[in-house]
């Protein structure tokens, strides 16, 4: 699902959904997990209820670009 062009870092463009929010940023590789790192703003998180540890539902679409 990651083939293709990606950007710095490995990144991986996505669209997200955690609750009413939904934005468009990008995913990180983390070869220690052999997973991806999705980064959530302050912004977000406040208008989520979300602290440190919180579990979440989250949304992920891929982004072709």
């Amino acid at each position: 699902m990651t083939d293709g062009p990606r950007r710095g870092f490995g990144a991986v463009r996505v669209g997200v959904g955690i609750g009413g929010s939904e934005w468009k940023t990008s995913i990180f590789p983390d070869s220690q997990r052999g997973s991806y790192v999705l980064p959530v703003k302050k912004a977000v998180r406040k208008a989520e209820g979300l602290e440190e540890g919180d579990v979440a539902k989250v949304t992920i679409e891929l982004i072709n670009l």
